[in-house]
């Protein structure tokens, strides 16, 4: 008997795959009405989940538990699995078990669902089935597939820690920086989740830049500056004008993509490390590179209202992500208003506040975090609204052109279900 915990996304294809292959399972959510619950009881008729607090009889005749990656390691329903040697395994490793075809794993504190759907958009451009899942997108489960060439994951450090084993032909470590440490027992931990995602790969990509991802010679490495070595990537500017490189060859200039800022410059840097990696053609991927337009809520360009820009950044949920949004905008704009604010993570906002008092016109702040953040700002003028389409109102209201830029560097869960919802309540304010 198998044990299925959280009746989310993850929890749902899991149930849905196990009883694919007539493994029996039961399934249960401390919540008495989880997310998914009307989906589960219409595909399961004869399978009620067990709803409400964890306990201990729920673990009776069970011989592994597959476990959301939204439940911590604290919760009692994983300490009690683990007394009594239960093996708690992730929905990836699942997959691992199953898959037939190459898996690119891909995780970061920044930029890995960019650098996965670019990814998945150069195999694609070469006329190869690719499915593009895990933590983006379809869960891992749901991409299995028999006609698929492909596999292109993003993982999350939750996803990384309940993964023992796991089959990558490549993979990277894009960034870290202090995230989800109300998760993590310090910084530290959360390093080593990050970098476990080294230990199953076949070929290791690096970003040579990151100090705190161990180099090695064997690895493909990309970063910033000129490439050290001719398989390696990187940039050079001349005349002031930016152009990335393979080795000494000059591959496209910077400005025929879409995407802007600096961090976009390292996540265009990470596909095309990885693509060299299985194989891909670099033709090839210079063109899906130039036709790219990025996420959405990831410094996503909304509209051009009566001679100010629109910019959705809602995925930028913590400190690192805002200042990058910031940072691509003011190279470009003198007029720039802010939209922060939601639940505040444990990190050190300083950095956010003294870029704001430096470059950023004004500020409206929203969510349970808004006071907080305030405090922090000296010099910008900053205001605050109930609502996103108060938000909206007072940010247009402050501005004639310029930016009214939505970058929360917080969590959305006081306010919206996720980041998604949250930034499609700013697209609709701005429509209004």
């Amino acid at each position: 008997m198998k044990l299925v915990l959280g009746l989310g996304d993850t929890g749902l294809s899991i149930a849905r795959f196990l009883s694919k292959q007539q493994v029996a399972y039961r399934l249960a959510d401390s919540r008495t009405q989880p997310p998914f619950l009307s989906d589960y009881l219409a595909e399961f008729t004869d399978s009620e989940p067990v709803l409400g607090d964890w306990t201990q009889d729920l673990l009776v005749e069970v011989d592994e538990v597959f476990i959301s990656p939204g439940i911590a390691q604290t919760q009692n329903i994983v300490i009690w699995a683990r007394e009594k040697g239960i093996p708690v395994t992730s929905d990836i490793e699942l997959f691992s078990r199953y898959v037939n075809a190459p898996v690119i794993g891909i995780t970061g504190s920044n930029g890995k669902s960019t650098v996965t759907q670019l990814l998945g958009e150069m195999i694609a451009n070469e006329d190869k089935k690719v499915a593009i899942g895990g933590n983006i997108g379809k869960p891992a489960l749901d991409c299995l597939d028999d006609t698929i060439e492909y596999y292109v994951l993003e993982l999350s450090s939750y996803q990384l820690d309940y993964t023992q084993n796991l089959n990558l032909l490549t993979g990277v470590v894009l960034n870290i920086t202090p995230d989800h440490l109300d998760r993590y027992n310090g910084f530290n931990q959360y390093i080593d989740s990050k970098l476990s995602l080294y230990q199953y790969c076949q070929h290791l990509v690096v970003n040579i830049d990151e100090s705190l991802v161990p180099k090695k010679e064997s690895a493909k490495h990309f970063g910033a500056d000129m490439p050290k070595q001719p398989t390696d990537f990187g940039t050079v500017t001349c005349h002031g004008s930016c152009y990335f490189l393979k080795g000494d060859d000059v591959l496209m200039y910077v400005g025929d993509m879409q995407l802007i800022g600096e961090h976009n410059i390292t996540n265009v840097l990470a596909a095309l490390a990885l693509g060299d990696q299985i194989g891909l053609s670099t033709n090839s991927m210079v063109e899906s590179i130039k036709a790219f337009k990025g996420l959405d809520h990831r410094l996503e360009w909304v509209v051009k209202k009566q001679g100010v820009d629109y910019y959705n950044d809602s995925k930028a949920t913590n400190v690192i992500s805002t200042i990058k949004a910031l940072n691509a905008l003011i190279d470009q704009h003198e007029n720039i208003v802010l939209i922060a604010g939601g639940i505040a993570k444990q990190e050190d906002y300083t950095p956010l506040f003294d870029l704001i008092d430096k470059d950023v016109v004004s500020v409206v702040l929203i969510g349970q975090s808004a006071q907080t953040l305030g405090v922090g700002i000296k010099k910008s003028i900053v205001s605050y609204a109930d609502s996103m389409d108060e938000a909206v109102s007072l940010a247009s209201s402050m501005i004639n052109d310029g930016v009214v830029l939505l970058s929360p560097a917080c969590a959305s869960f006081d306010m919206f279900d996720n980041f998604e919802a949250r930034g499609e309540a700013f697209k609709q304010a701005i429509a209004g």
